[in-house]
């Protein structure tokens, strides 16, 4: 058994007997019976009919029953089988600019073996759905609606001239052999297109999905479409979907057509005229049956595979707003910004360089230079009156020296100098060509006192040469680092651009400005500040390397045995570290997510491990690691950071791993400064390090030979195990940032340390890098002020991600986190400064007179 009814709405502009208005004519199809009901609220019942030759032949055309609607009604009475018809009404309706109808329907039936048909049929589409009305949410659940709203896909949105007609074609069908009740409504929505900067109110379903048509003002090229909802659950879907009919918008459809992100509370999509040919689109809004995919559980009242029937218990109030975004020429502004307000460094170091010249040039005039003026550049000699420590070789001055005090000491003696890149200078060696004990590093390097000049005693040649490996060696590991990490964010953003799914990129939606293919452009322009000051920094350090060379050449004796023996290998490659940092953020930025956060953090790592190295390096240029063993030691901890992000959300067995990883190294390092680098590790270190704590510690407890060292690494080996602790007991998702925070927490640590036991020392702190370390601190307080400002996070679903997002708070182009970009680069520029100037004031301190620590 089955039937067939077919409703006819005809809608026209020009109604001659009634004025505007639509025509609606009904039927329903038995061997004997018609009903006609009105548009407004309409019931039927299909009843049991005889058998027909095929489903085709019961459904008649609706123009089979064209009549002049002033012919006599007729009514048939039958049995309880029966239906009633009566001939089609006219309704006069005033005319909207822009006309959308909306089809109710509702069924008390939950019947799915034979659920009731709606088939919707246009002049350019057709439209169907059944009652009751299935969605499918996770592990194959099943919700049924038995009401079901929607909206018709209007066949010309906005007429601008003319008079237009539509008629409008709904065939409802089932074929079930017992009556089923059904209600019809059919509406004409009276504010269907959305205006510019006024809100508008609305309530939607999974099975009342609601969208509404925009057209762009004559001035506005982008708009921001905002979408707010007091409600976190249920979870929807926001799409901007072209003028194309038929208009996706239900769950599982949503996804194939336009722009589209899940939303819980919040959810803003940024929309340019150019891609939308017509100036126009639809905003569809769609209730998800589940709430998983926005971060929520599933109801435990409905676990298993058990049919549920919601209805409108799953309804949602929102709010959207489409506002105009900003104009072509605050992007010229602030490109401009960014770039005259990093440039400003550029000008202040020709100024400081400058003042530093004309002090140089009248003191030289006047007879009065001193050391510290300039890297060693001396045109007078200075006579030394000091007599030459016993024992001592490379910082010593030899006094019977009958050159003024000019003289190389022993290791630079023999070859010519500035020859630090000459191909036959041999591989690093020990040195051990000293007479006697004097040649024994064990004895040297551990004596209670030890000064430079007892780690300053390598030929400087081969020492320079080993530690311009780092700039080389960086360079390399840039070029092959960040060609396929460009490749593959081009990729995300061309998978981005190409399916419309907003959810895969975590951006502040807010503040995310577009500009060619990038989704948010001024994230991106935001990094420019660390290539540029990273490229500044190469600058000067090269300024020096060069003041440096020329004093080498000179044989100036406060280059060659005064200050901190100068090696610039370390700090070209923090330069190259720092503009690549620059790079690979901005192409994090491209589309930041869980899985490629790694980019923004690779070069994060080795500028804490270069600075550290730089530290230690000051006072121990003979026994610093090498930049093999420093690379490797990066790539494993980058290697570590991967692991992490594949299997540290859950892995309870990873965790331990690594935390004991990570305390075995802090010993290990931790021996390997105390003893100065004479500890080996190799598989007799347990045997070894067991003899000194029994020994030292229980045999007799003695008092440590090098306090200062085994009070910094108490300190650090306990921040460094309570990290490990932390991490096991907490497990954090963002693994990479937690790695980042044992790295950085160590160097505060090693640089506080540093800077204490130089005062402690009597050493001074020179006015520029003093204020370079104020200007550290003040930058780095501000810069994390904004770095915890939490615009998005991708340890959550992208809908509860977007919760976090805020409005742009600079020029209207920049948000929270592109000035943490801004003054971390600053902050970082300066802390390198810092460790670049910090020792300027031993320049005139013979090197047997300054402490290692």
């Amino acid at each position: 058994m089955a039937a067939c009814v077919h409703y006819i709405f005809l809608f026209s502009s020009t109604v001659p007997s009634f004025g505007s208005g639509f025509f609606i004519m009904a039927t329903t199809a038995t061997q004997s019976s018609l009903t006609a009901n009105t548009y407004e609220q309409s019931s039927s019942s299909f009843s049991p009919l005889p058998s027909f030759p095929s489903y085709t032949n019961m459904c008649w055309l609706g123009s089979h029953l064209s009549r002049a609607p002033t012919e006599s009604k007729e009514a048939v009475e039958k049995s309880s089988s029966a239906v009633h018809w009566q001939w089609p009404a006219v309704l006069a309706l005033q005319v909207l600019p822009v006309d959308a109808v909306r089809v109710y329907v509702n069924s008390s039936s939950e019947n799915l073996q034979y659920p009731v048909l709606f088939v919707v049929r246009q002049q350019k589409g057709v439209l169907s759905w059944q009652v009751p009305l299935i969605f499918r949410g996770l592990y194959q659940r099943t919700y049924n609606y038995q009401e079901v709203s929607r909206t018709l896909c209007p066949s010309e949105p906005a007429p601008e001239t003319g008079p237009s007609e539509q008629i409008i074609f709904v065939d409802i069908a089932s074929m079930a052999p017992f009556n089923i009740a059904y209600e019809l409504l059919v509406t004409r929505l009276e504010s269907f297109q959305l205006e510019t900067n006024k809100p508008f109110n609305f309530t939607a379903s999974p099975s009342q999905p609601q969208y509404f048509l925009y057209k762009f003002p004559q001035d506005v090229d982008s708009v921001i479409i905002k979408v707010v909802s007091d409600a976190v659950y249920p979870c929807s879907v926001v799409s901007v979907q072209d003028i194309v009919c038929p208009v996706y918008d239900l769950d599982h459809n949503v996804e194939f057509n336009g722009v589209y992100q899940s939303m819980t509370k919040q959810a803003a999509i940024t929309v340019q005229r150019k891609d939308f040919p017509g100036e126009q689109f639809f905003v569809v809004f769609v209730i998800k049956p589940e709430d998983y995919a926005c971060g929520g559980s599933v109801p435990s009242s409905i676990h298993g595979n058990v049919n549920r029937t919601w209805n409108l218990q799953r309804t949602k109030n929102l709010q959207v707003t489409i506002v105009p975004s900003i104009k072509r020429s605050v992007y010229i502004q602030a490109m401009f910004f960014s770039f005259l307000s990093f440039l400003s460094f550029y000008l202040g170091s020709v100024v400081v360089a400058f003042v530093h010249y004309i002090r140089v040039r009248r003191k030289a005039s006047s007879g009065r230079l001193s050391p510290e003026d300039g890297s060693g550049i001396m045109t007078s000699s200075h006579p030394i009156t000091s007599s030459t420590p016993e024992g001592s070789s490379y910082g010593a001055i030899d006094e019977s020296s009958s050159s003024g005090g000019r003289q190389l000491s022993s290791p630079e003696r023999g070859p010519p100098v500035g020859s630090d890149t000459d191909s036959s200078v041999e591989e690093e060696s020990d040195f051990d060509t000293m007479p006697e004990i004097e040649s024994d590093k064990n004895v040297i390097r551990t004596k209670v006192f030890l000064y430079l000049s007892d780690l300053s005693r390598k030929d400087r040649r081969i020492v320079s040469k080993k530690y311009k490996i780092y700039f080389w060696n960086i360079i390399t590991i840039a070029v092959f680092y960040a060609l396929p990490v460009i490749q593959l964010v081009i990729t995300y953003q061309t998978v981005v651009n190409v399916t419309g799914n907003q959810d895969i990129c975590y951006y502040n939606f807010l503040c995310a400005h577009p500009l060619g293919v990038l989704s948010a452009f001024n994230n991106i322009l935001s990094n420019v500040g660390h290539t540029l000051l990273g490229f500044l920094f190469l600058l000067i350090v090269l300024r020096r390397d060069i003041l440096h060379r020329r004093a080498m050449e000179m044989k100036d004796v406060y280059t060659l045995d005064y200050g901190i023996p100068k090696h610039f290998g370390l700090f070209y490659a923090m330069g190259i570290a720092l503009m690549m940092e620059g790079v690979l953020s901005a192409c994090y930025h491209v589309c930041p997510n869980y899985s490629n956060f790694q980019f923004d953090t690779s070069f994060m790592y080795m500028i804490a491990g270069l600075c550290m190295l730089k530290l230690y390096q000051t006072r121990h240029p003979d026994i610093n690691a090498s930049a093999y063993s420093a690379y490797a030691s990066f790539a494993v901890v980058i290697c570590l950071a991967v692991l992490g992000v594949v299997f540290g959300k859950n892995g309870m067995w990873f965790w331990v791993i690594f935390s004991m990883i990570h305390v075995l190294a802090s010993l290990a390092l931790s021996t390997q400064i105390y003893y100065m680098g004479r500890f080996k590790i190799d598989l007799g270190i347990f045997r070894r390090a067991a003899m000194v704590l029994y020994t030292d510690c229980i045999q007799q407890c003695s008092r440590p030979m090098y306090m200062d060292r085994m009070v910094l690494l108490i300190v650090g080996n306990l921040v460094n195990w309570s990290f490990a602790i932390f991490g096991l007991v907490y497990r954090p998702r963002d693994f990479a940032s937690y790695i980042l925070g044992i790295f950085i927490c160590n160097l505060l640590l090693y640089l506080a340390f540093y800077i204490i036991m130089k005062l402690r020392s009597s050493e001074k702190l020179l006015p520029i890098p003093l204020f370079c370390i104020v200007a550290t601190a003040v930058v780095w307080a501000a810069a994390l002020y904004f770095f915890f400002q939490t615009l998005s996070s991708w340890e959550e679903t992208p809908a509860e991600s977007r919760e976090k997002n805020r409005p742009c708070i600079l020029l209207g182009f920049f948000d929270d986190h592109d000035v943490w970009h801004f003054l971390s680069a600053a902050a970082l520029f300066f802390s390198f400064l810092v460790l670049l100037t910090l020792d300027d004031d031993l320049d005139t301190v013979r090197r047997d007179k300054i402490p290692v620590f």
